[in-house]
């Protein structure tokens, strides 16, 4: 399998990695996190070889394939069918059911397999080389954000199946549910290095979070030991009956060394800036129908009352017309039929997927959030500036040279630059890392304005919906419940994905598609193993924290400051009860894990 020895690579004078070592067993599916630009896609560049590591090596098995998912458009067949059979060996080319069940499962109907894969946006083309991805199978797939242009439905059918993935997988993907739910290891780029460990990311987070609390505070500890040090030497060092205490004492501060201060990393942190509403009803839209002109109608007669502190989440597959429901709403295109009004205290904020477009190019990131609320004055402007990373000088960058994710959060600093209390957010986290995520996230719980949200996390929508509108027919329905109940409900009626994934060969022999016994047993076990798991990582974080706290108690007794031993007393009591009923709830799942195996082994 995957062994990577001494790994460095360095771009003028900031180093990615430095010598960095991991491996991967049989049967591994890893996920690759980390801040943005930490190095992740670059390592999978490494490992593609199309990049070259300064130091190090990267060896793989003889004959070990790696496939990843391409970014360039380029097709060669007169369908998609045949382009996707294309990802097939040459001696498998006639068995098309296999891609025609992989193309359903990434959204395209059947009259779709005849097209032309020219007549596809961009997103449903890096869908197409998704498909011939997967359908070649790899010994090693590596897959970096699949999920950017997937909607939920896929994004569902995608979990089931790398679930099922036989081989090795390494995946970088922001939306943590998602990963959590495919992979059995984590690893972490972090400060130049790499840290991988067995469970999820929330697992992995909590041990270097502990890690680097109990390094700075050694590192204090440390610090003030060799000022005490240094301060004994400079006294005592002229005096001659004190020169061999002396000796010893630098002899001690050489032994010590230095720690160097962890280096503070930008987080992105959101408020959002709220105006005032005192009444209820926020904005309606009242029987609003449309269709782009001749295209067929994607909505019909809906009517859908925004209440303060509504939090709607619209969701569907990609192409139903989500996106143009907020176009609608915001006013940035009429409606065919209907209407849509809005309170005269209404104060709307709305992030579209298309609007980085409108960005001025030859405009600086401080000018262009300036222009949102020339009111607020340039220290105002300028804390939001660095709010969205873009600190000191970088706040003087061109709009023409930023990236798409750099873009994104030039356009959600011009919404914390305003006062809102309606907010329109069309896939926000597109260009997220995951700490930028729960940032955002824990901003949105915080607001208390209302919310409309397009978008395909599931977390996001348990977290924040209290209604919905679905487009998961003809034309949308408002669902005045949340996510959860929605899925309750039926949800999407993807239940079998998991089953199709697995069975594809089975289609040939015309089995039916439904669960035995057997089948819905195994999915349990697995639901199980994921939940144990995650209580595996749990229980390991309250041990970590558990053992920083005796040694503070420590300390504190040691140093006879009993506020702290209290402090530290009261809170291992909390941590120690937590911990046992871990430890129980972990219990619990092992025994239905191995009651469910044993009725079904």
């Amino acid at each position: 399998m995957l062994q990577v020895s001494g790994l460095t690579k360095i771009y003028g004078d900031q180093i990615l990695f430095e010598d960095v070592t991991f491996g991967m067993q049989r049967g591994e599916r890893l996920g690759l996190i980390g801040r943005n630009g930490c190095g992740k896609s670059t390592l999978f560049r490494l490992i593609l070889g199309t990049e070259t590591a300064d130091e190090g090596a990267i060896l793989l098995p003889r004959g070990y394939r790696v496939g990843h998912l391409a970014q360039h458009l380029r097709f060669s067949e007169p369908s998609i069918l045949d382009e996707v059979c294309l990802g097939l060996p040459e001696d498998q080319r006639d068995q098309e059911y296999r891609a025609e069940i992989i193309l359903q499962g990434l959204g395209f109907a059947e009259p779709d397999f005849a097209k032309s894969p020219a007549s596809f946006s961009g997103g449903f083309q890096i869908r197409l080389n998704l498909a011939k991805l997967l359908l070649s199978e790899p010994d090693l797939l590596l897959l970096d954000e699949p999920t950017n242009y997937l909607d939920i439905v896929s994004v569902r059918w995608l979990t089931a199946f790398l679930r099922a993935w036989k081989g090795e997988l390494i995946i970088i993907s922001h939306d943590r549910a998602f990963m959590d739910s495919v992979t059995t290891h984590t690893m972490l780029i972090h400060r130049g290095s790499v840290r991988k460990i067995q469970g999820p990311t929330e697992k992995l987070y909590a041990q270097v979070a502990v890690d680097e609390a109990v390094y700075e505070k050694t590192r204090q500890n440390e610090a003030k030991k060799r000022k005490e040090l240094e301060e004994f030497i400079a006294r005592f060092r002229a005096q001659a009956s004190k020169a061999a205490l002396v000796q010893s004492k630098i002899k001690a501060l050489e032994r010590m060394g230095e720690k160097e201060e962890l280096s503070a990393i930008a987080n992105l942190e959101f408020e959002f800036r709220e105006a005032p509403f005192e009444g209820k009803i926020m904005a309606e839209a009242t029987s609003i129908s449309f269709n782009y002109p001749g295209g067929p109608e994607l909505i019909s007669q809906l009517s859908l009352t925004v209440n303060r502190g509504d939090r709607i989440g619209v969701i569907g597959k990609n192409g139903k017309g989500k996106s143009t429901l907020l176009k609608l709403i915001a006013g940035e295109m009429p409606a065919v039929a209907g209407s849509v009004s809005f309170n005269q205290h209404t104060r709307l904020g709305y992030f579209g997927q298309t609007n980085i477009d409108r960005l001025a190019p030859g405009l600086t990131v401080e000018e262009e959030i300036d222009h949102a609320n020339p009111a607020l004055g340039r220290t105002a402007v300028r804390a939001i500036c660095g709010t969205m990373m873009f600190s000191g000088d970088d706040a003087l960058k061109k709009i023409s040279v930023l990236s798409g994710g750099e873009k994104s959060r030039v356009l959600l600093g011009k919404i914390l630059a305003l006062k809102t209390n309606l907010l329109l957010l069309d896939e926000p986290t597109n260009h997220l890392d995951m700490q930028s995520i729960d940032s955002l996230l824990a901003s949105l719980k915080r607001y208390q304005g209302a919310l409309i949200i397009v978008t395909h996390s599931e977390l996001l929508l348990r977290e924040l919906a209290n209604k919905l509108v679905v487009f998961d027919g003809e034309t949308p329905r408002v669902l005045l419940h949340g996510y959860d109940y929605f899925l309750e409900q039926g949800g999407w009626g993807d239940d079998n994905s998991v089953s199709k994934s697995r069975a594809a060969d089975s289609k040939e022999k015309g089995e039916r598609d439904r669960r035995s016994p057997q089948e819905m047993a195994a999915r349990r076990i697995r639901t199980l193993e994921r939940k144990i798991v995650a209580s595996e990582g749990k229980i390991t974080g309250l041990e970590l924290q558990q053992k920083k706290l005796e040694s503070d108690l420590e300390a504190a007794t040691q140093a006879s400051d009993m506020d702290k031993v209290g402090d530290c007393a009261v809170q291992l009591g909390e941590i120690s009860q937590s911990i046992d009923e871990a430890f129980a709830e972990l219990e619990q799942l092992s025994n239905e894990k191995t009651k469910l195996e044993r009725e079904n082994s």
